[in-house]
């Protein structure tokens, strides 16, 4: 019988801790360390015995068949999923896709599994969490009952590994993680503990088996992946499926992918029949608002190998309460309180006794630094309440000094800002080709863009 101990685990980053305290010293989160019993063997019996029979297999880099070809993929035929995978499902692979509660993670996953029973893969669709008469409803309204995917509706682990192992299937998505427990511990479903046996049992059954393992994971109200951070070491890919409910747009961005590149996104729409790949990427996140006040800037971002334009929307306003107000969405609060800092340092513009209210339309997220020049523009448009030029895009990253460093791939960016009909870009001085029907400007300091687009002074 295996001898258990009790030990004290974050449910946050997964730290084992001999005794309970407030406070996590791995990750600092507090209130987080919860109590488990702990068993010396591992889970499924599956600890490695005190003698080897053999030793574990080596061979020489050098060795290697410089012709031997990387296993073929399962392309999935969805131009935006196979873009995000790097080229499609890779054999004897673990992914892991997670995102808020009703994003469409499940309603993605089970077009997946059908698209690719249609194209002949066996493939085997587990739910934790759903009757398979309620993942059989989504089927129909999804317009894919009639496609041979088999359903299993267990959360034993045991009991899902005997159905996998003697179905021998291609492709297997796992809803969710956190829903299947091993008998092998005694420690609650969905805990730190379970959640890294479960996920890590079955990646190991999934590169010994060939199959191309997808699982759900559960988020925390941060965002991020719910469990130990261990998981996310174990699999090959981790996804995000991002998306505001009051938007029809979705975005399903890599983190991590050992097959392909990261920091890549898919982009799709919601419709009655499910998730579909959007019709035209870059201009998704553009508003068709054709006021002619100011406060609004599009910006020509990177994802991945992908640009895509998306327009940062500001209000300065006067503030009628004592402590002025900063109201962000989809950029980072930091970069702004930097950008105010230098508008008001290095260019004379004060905002600090204001109010200021910046939003990225569409629900898109600002992640590079090539943004600030975008959101100073619509700063700076708002407070001397008139447009910037017409069909203008921005792009660039502002230094504390005011100097406007470059960015990456800028050709690729004004190309597709002419491809979408845009006449001018304001962009950081530097080389670039010419593009046809595209004025670009380079701007070597903030203090230039205050002069094209700032309130006029008295002189």
């Amino acid at each position: 019988m295996a001898r258990s101990t009790t030990t004290f685990v974050c449910q946050s980053c997964g730290a084992v801790h001999p005794k309970w305290g407030g406070r996590c010293e791995s990750c600092g989160a507090w209130n987080t360390l919860v109590e488990e019993e702990a068993v010396s063997a591992a889970p499924g019996g599956l600890a490695a015995p005190k003698t080897l029979s053999r030793k574990a297999g080596k061979v020489e880099l050098t060795s290697l068949s410089a012709t031997s070809e990387a296993p073929e993929r399962h392309t999935i035929g969805v131009e935006e999923l196979d873009r995000v995978f790097g080229g499609g499902l890779v054999p004897s692979s673990a992914t892991l896709i997670g995102g808020d509660p009703g994003i469409g993670k499940s309603t993605l996953l089970l077009q997946v599994a059908a698209r690719l029973a249609r194209n002949g893969l066996k493939t085997i669709y587990v739910s934790g969490e759903e009757a398979a008469a309620q993942i059989q409803e989504r089927a129909r309204r999804l317009k894919v009952a009639e496609s041979p995917v088999d359903l299993a509706t267990e959360t034993d682990l045991r009991k899902v590994m005997a159905t996998l192992k003697a179905a021998q299937p291609d492709f297997v998505v796992i809803d969710s993680i956190q829903t299947m427990w091993s008998d092998s511990l005694e420690a609650a479903p969905g805990s730190v503990a379970q959640v890294r046996a479960c996920a890590q049992e079955l990646t190991r059954w999934a590169k010994k088996s060939g199959v191309a393992l997808i699982l759900v994971g559960h988020v925390t109200k941060e965002g991020q992946i719910a469990g130990p951070r261990v998981v996310e070491h174990m699999v090959d890919t981790v996804f995000y499926f991002e998306g505001e409910r009051g938007h029809q747009f979705r975005i399903l961005r890599a983190v991590k992918n050992r097959f392909g590149p990261t920091d890549e996104i898919g982009i799709f729409e919601m419709h009655t029949y499910g998730l579909a790949p959007a019709r035209e990427p870059s201009a998704l996140f553009l508003s068709s608002d054709s006021e002619t006040s100011g406060g609004a800037a599009v910006y020509a971002a990177m994802e991945g190998s992908r640009p895509v334009l998306a327009e940062v929307q500001a209000l300065v306003s006067a503030s009628a309460y004592g402590t002025p107000r900063r109201s962000i969405v989809g950029w980072d609060s930091n970069r702004l309180a930097m950008v105010l800092a230098v508008l008001e340092a290095r260019c004379g513009i004060s905002l600090g006794g204001r109010d200021v209210y910046l939003s990225v339309a569409g629900g898109y997220r600002i992640s590079e630094p090539a943004g600030d020049l975008a959101a100073a523009a619509a700063l700076l448009t708002s407070l001397a309440d008139r447009p910037a030029p017409e069909k203008s895009v921005f792009f660039g990253e502002i230094a504390l000094s005011g100097t406007i460093r470059p960015v990456a791939r800028m050709e690729q960016r004004l190309k597709e800002a002419q491809r979408l009909g845009f006449r001018h870009a304001f962009v950081p001085e530097g080389s670039f080709s010419a593009i046809e029907g595209l004025t670009v400007t380079g701007l070597a300091r903030l203090s230039e863009l205050v002069e094209l687009l700032g309130p006029e002074t008295d002189a």
